[in-house]
């Protein structure tokens, strides 16, 4: 008798399994040859060498473009730890926490709450929008007096820019 060692079952192919499979137009991934694969290749790589390089940078210059704006006089809210960071001026609400980022444009923002923490130093700012959805943020702040300041720093930012009429 002949044992196997591994699974007698074998691979499961279309659609369900492999989302660039469409009946009819290519073979499921499994079934390439290695004819295949080679010819794909140079295409993918010519249709990158023709991307044209100034589109690039025009996309590295529009994030440049709202920090020459910085003229602008009023209230900025800024507060930040080690991981979190809230940005609140002309231009709207920007949080981020790590690698990932939100902005917030004052027409897209329903309302901002601000929470402390009982106890400890934890600042919690929400944004909520208009189509009942809300983004929290929590900063640790050095002290606990800080939170004070910040409802300072914050309401002077909403009474400037944030129009509850807006809707």
């Amino acid at each position: 008798m002949e044992q196997r060692i591994g699974s007698s079952s074998q691979p499961l192919e279309g659609a369900g399994f492999d989302p660039a499979f469409i009946p009819g137009l290519t073979s499921p991934a499994s079934a390439r040859t290695e004819d295949d694969g080679p010819e794909k290749e140079p295409e993918a790589a010519g249709a990158e060498e023709s991307a044209p390089e100034p589109e690039e940078t025009a996309e590295t210059a529009s994030p440049s473009e709202p920090e020459e704006d910085t003229d602008v006089d009023g209230p900025v809210f800024e507060a930040s730890d080690r991981r979190a960071r809230i940005v609140a001026d002309h231009r709207g609400v920007r949080l981020s926490l790590d690698d990932q980022e939100c902005e917030f444009r004052w027409d897209e923002i329903g309302a901002v709450e601000t929470e402390t923490a009982r106890f400890g130093k934890r600042y919690t700012v929400t944004v909520h929008t208009p189509d009942r959805r809300w983004y929290p943020i929590e900063i640790e702040a050095p002290a606990r007096s800080r939170f004070a300041e910040w409802d300072e720093q914050l309401d002077a930012v909403l009474d400037a820019y944030f129009e509850e009429d807006a809707e």
